[in-house]
């Protein structure tokens, strides 16, 4: 599933992964398991209240790296 985040529209970071849920356009969360929780928590929320498949990434890293970014990032979403 990682593929969809260098092929599909997609959201990337904490702040705009929140907007898209809370909007209604994500389609499915990816999130870092190294992130801090109280970071990753309102995300995690949010997308089991929406019904939206959560894939957890083994790193920050290894999520910006597949989000085709510099920086690591904690979540990211894919979006309509």
């Amino acid at each position: 599933m990682l593929h969809r985040l260098k092929t599909d529209p997609k959201i990337v970071g904490t702040k705009q992964t929140i907007k898209a849920i809370e909007k209604g356009i994500a389609r499915l969360v990816y999130i870092a398991e190294d992130a801090d929780e109280h970071i990753v928590h309102q995300v995690m929320n949010l997308a089991e209240d929406q019904g939206l498949p959560l894939i957890k990434v083994e790193t920050m890293v290894q999520l910006g790296k597949e989000c085709n970014i510099k920086v690591k990032t904690a979540t990211a979403a894919i979006i309509q």
